[in-house]
Protein backbone atom coordinates (compact mmCIF):
# COMPACT_ATOMS: atom_id res chain seq x y z
CA UNK A 1 0.00 0.00 0.00
CA UNK A 2 1.17 3.53 -0.46
CA UNK A 3 0.57 4.86 3.11
CA UNK A 4 3.34 2.43 3.96
CA UNK A 5 6.07 5.08 3.00
CA UNK A 6 4.82 7.79 5.45
CA UNK A 7 5.93 8.07 8.77
CA UNK A 8 3.08 6.91 11.11
CA UNK A 9 1.54 9.45 13.77
CA UNK A 10 3.48 9.62 16.64
CA UNK A 11 1.40 8.25 19.19
CA UNK A 12 -2.68 7.21 17.53
CA UNK A 13 -4.53 5.74 19.86
CA UNK A 14 -6.56 2.45 19.81
CA UNK A 15 -9.76 3.70 18.01
CA UNK A 16 -7.80 6.07 15.46
CA UNK A 17 -5.62 2.98 14.45
CA UNK A 18 -8.84 0.76 13.71
CA UNK A 19 -10.73 3.63 12.33
CA UNK A 20 -7.81 3.84 9.82
CA UNK A 21 -7.47 0.10 8.96
CA UNK A 22 -11.46 0.54 8.82
CA UNK A 23 -10.99 3.08 6.34
CA UNK A 24 -8.27 1.63 4.15
CA UNK A 25 -10.26 -1.68 3.42
CA UNK A 26 -12.89 0.56 2.51
CA UNK A 27 -10.89 1.78 -0.17
CA UNK A 28 -9.80 -1.98 -1.23
CA UNK A 29 -13.57 -3.08 -1.63
CA UNK A 30 -14.62 -0.10 -3.30
CA UNK A 31 -11.47 -0.96 -5.53
CA UNK A 32 -12.27 -4.82 -5.99
CA UNK A 33 -16.44 -3.71 -7.07
CA UNK A 34 -14.39 -2.32 -10.46
CA UNK A 35 -12.96 -5.41 -11.48
CA UNK A 36 -12.83 -4.13 -14.94
CA UNK A 37 -10.86 -1.35 -14.37
CA UNK A 38 -7.12 -0.52 -14.27
CA UNK A 39 -5.94 1.65 -11.56
CA UNK A 40 -5.22 4.16 -14.31
CA UNK A 41 -9.09 4.00 -15.24
CA UNK A 42 -9.98 4.51 -11.04
CA UNK A 43 -7.40 7.27 -10.41
CA UNK A 44 -7.52 9.02 -13.35
CA UNK A 45 -9.82 12.66 -12.24
CA UNK A 46 -11.83 11.86 -15.07
CA UNK A 47 -13.14 8.49 -14.66
CA UNK A 48 -12.20 7.96 -10.74
CA UNK A 49 -16.00 6.83 -9.11
CA UNK A 50 -17.53 8.44 -6.59
CA UNK A 51 -17.42 6.35 -4.45
CA UNK A 52 -13.39 6.02 -4.22
CA UNK A 53 -13.34 9.74 -4.27
CA UNK A 54 -15.23 9.56 -1.03
CA UNK A 55 -13.75 6.37 0.67
CA UNK A 56 -10.05 8.22 -0.08
CA UNK A 57 -11.84 11.48 1.42
CA UNK A 58 -12.88 9.25 4.66
CA UNK A 59 -9.61 8.02 4.96
CA UNK A 60 -7.73 10.85 4.82
CA UNK A 61 -9.75 12.52 7.48
CA UNK A 62 -8.80 9.53 9.57
CA UNK A 63 -5.50 9.76 9.09
CA UNK A 64 -5.23 13.47 9.77
CA UNK A 65 -6.93 13.26 13.05
CA UNK A 66 -4.14 10.70 14.03
CA UNK A 67 -1.50 12.71 13.20
CA UNK A 68 -2.80 16.38 14.81
CA UNK A 69 -6.00 17.14 16.84
CA UNK A 70 -5.97 20.55 14.65
CA UNK A 71 -6.98 19.83 10.90
CA UNK A 72 -4.08 20.60 8.14
CA UNK A 73 -4.84 24.27 6.79
CA UNK A 74 -2.93 23.03 3.20
CA UNK A 75 -1.80 20.37 1.70
CA UNK A 76 1.87 22.10 1.98
CA UNK A 77 1.28 22.16 5.67
CA UNK A 78 0.05 18.70 5.43
CA UNK A 79 3.71 17.93 4.05
CA UNK A 80 5.99 20.44 6.10
CA UNK A 81 4.38 18.06 8.98
CA UNK A 82 5.06 14.74 7.68
CA UNK A 83 8.45 15.57 5.91
CA UNK A 84 9.19 16.75 9.79
CA UNK A 85 8.19 13.66 11.55
CA UNK A 86 9.92 11.74 8.72
CA UNK A 87 13.62 13.61 9.47
CA UNK A 88 12.28 12.79 13.30
CA UNK A 89 11.94 9.05 13.26
CA UNK A 90 15.40 8.85 11.05
CA UNK A 91 17.31 11.33 12.85
CA UNK A 92 20.65 9.55 13.35
CA UNK A 93 20.30 6.59 11.07
CA UNK A 94 22.58 8.00 8.73
CA UNK A 95 25.67 9.14 10.80
CA UNK A 96 29.23 9.05 9.24
CA UNK A 97 31.61 7.34 10.60
CA UNK A 98 34.90 8.29 11.65
CA UNK A 99 38.09 7.65 10.16
CA UNK A 100 40.79 6.37 11.88
CA UNK A 101 44.19 7.41 12.44
CA UNK A 102 46.39 5.03 10.22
Amino acid sequence: MVYNNYPWPENPNEKQIKTIEEKAQTVLDVRASFPSSSLADLYSPLTMPPALVKAHNELDKAVDAAYSKQAFTSEAKRMEYLFELYEKYTAGLFVKEKKGKK
